[in-house]
């Protein structure tokens, strides 16, 4: 006798295959986290190779030089008759630019006018304007287009100067279609102007810096925030005349030797991380978007407040804009788009990651590169 077995074809049940899919689901929440961790800390070593470039090169270029290259190239004229702002605006990046291998960009300025609308509005300046190279571009930075940001969301022009003279920037025309272009190139690295006032003259803008006003400070506590906003020799005090404590001078044309950084050039911030999108004075070529400063946190968001408020929008350096607005003072601090804090570069060519609680008067001692601070490493 032969026994005959039947052998029935079965599939997955549905509750088999929910229970797959639920285990397939919690092993990829369980490797995104660790694939986005790795991609940033690929983003961020590039970030850190791309400081460590520029460092180089403005090393190389105080060795050619003597000096530091300075924040930016404007006239000064402390008297106000001559227009400081009808210069070529040319900021510290521009200026390295031979240093980094952008001698095609660099060779088609016109350095005696600039590159906007008072330099030659022709196919070469054009093309120029749009050649910045990469390496001033954080990967980290999602919040632009290749290094662009729209022209009405951040040019560092237009608003009257100290001086109150009209300014005398724009953006070159396209050639090919006789407009303005609409784009403005923008940077995730500025030069420190150190704990210079982040704006507002006299220190009297921000919570964080001590104001000008306090003449005498208690034994053992160090001022944050020095006279001569953006390191510059402007002040809103008469008779008090404001001095760089850091690297970048935007507009008055003070410039630091490697001599004068009696600090250390391992202690002292040279350049740091910003984010466009928070702050609406920073373009690459021109003056007023060179730099930030160290009175303000690091991390610092200026982006949290509506730019189109109208406490807000236009308010240039203005005490009246919220601490949240990009056009105001506390925009001109450095940040990043990596958490927990930002990558800084230091006189010495060395590349830091700070992190956002780092000490406020440790962080304003690392600015000033002749302040006399004494500042441990573990500090930091």
């Amino acid at each position: 006798m032969h026994t005959q077995f039947a052998f029935l074809k079965r599939g997955f049940t549905l509750i088999e295959l929910l229970v797959v899919i639920a285990i397939i689901a919690v092993l990829i929440a369980l490797l995104l986290p660790a694939v986005q961790a790795a991609r940033e800390a690929a983003r961020r070593a590039q970030c850190t190779n791309n400081m460590k470039q520029i460092g180089l090169a403005c090393l190389n270029y105080e060795s050619s030089q003597s000096v530091f290259p300075p924040g930016a190239i404007s006239i000064y004229d402390p008297t106000g008759a001559t227009s400081g702002w009808n210069s070529n605006f040319f900021t510290w990046s521009v200026l390295i630019l031979p240093q980094i291998e952008g001698n095609v960009t660099y060779n088609a300025l016109n350095i005696f006018m600039g590159v906007g609308q008072n330099g030659l509005n022709n196919g070469e300046a054009y093309t120029a304007y749009y050649g910045v190279p990469k390496v001033f571009i954080c990967p980290s930075d999602a919040d632009n287009n290749n290094g662009l940001r729209p022209w009405n969301g951040s040019l560092s022009v237009p608003y009257p100067n100290p001086l109150g003279q009209a300014p005398a920037w724009a953006p070159p025309i396209n050639p090919f279609t006789g407009q303005t272009v609409q784009d403005v190139p923008v940077t995730d690295y500025a030069m420190s102007f150190g704990d210079n006032c982040a704006g507002c003259g006299l220190c009297d803008c921000l919570p964080w810096e001590t104001p000008g006003t306090v003449a005498t400070l208690p034994v053992g506590q160090l001022r944050r925030g020095w006279p001569g906003y953006w390191g510059t020799r402007y002040n809103n005090a008469a008779g008090i005349t404001g001095a760089l404590r850091g690297f970048a001078d935007y507009a008055t044309m003070q410039v630091a030797t490697m001599a004068s950084v009696t600090d250390g050039t391992s202690n002292t911030i040279l350049v740091g991380e910003v984010r466009p999108i928070a702050d609406a004075n920073n373009a690459f070529w021109t003056s007023t978007g060179s730099a930030s400063g160290t009175t303000v946190p690091l991390g610092w968001d200026a982006n949290s407040y509506p730019a189109s408020a109208s406490n807000c929008n236009g308010l240039w350096q203005s005490a009246a804009a919220p601490l949240g607005c990009r056009y105001g003072s506390a925009a001109k601090g450095f940040s990043s788009y990596h958490p927990g804090g930002a990558n800084m570069l230091f006189a010495d060519g060395s590349v830091h990651f700070l992190k956002k609680s780092i000490n406020l008067t440790t962080y304003a001692g690392l600015g000033s590169r002749n302040g006399g601070e004494v500042l441990s490493s573990d500090s930091y």
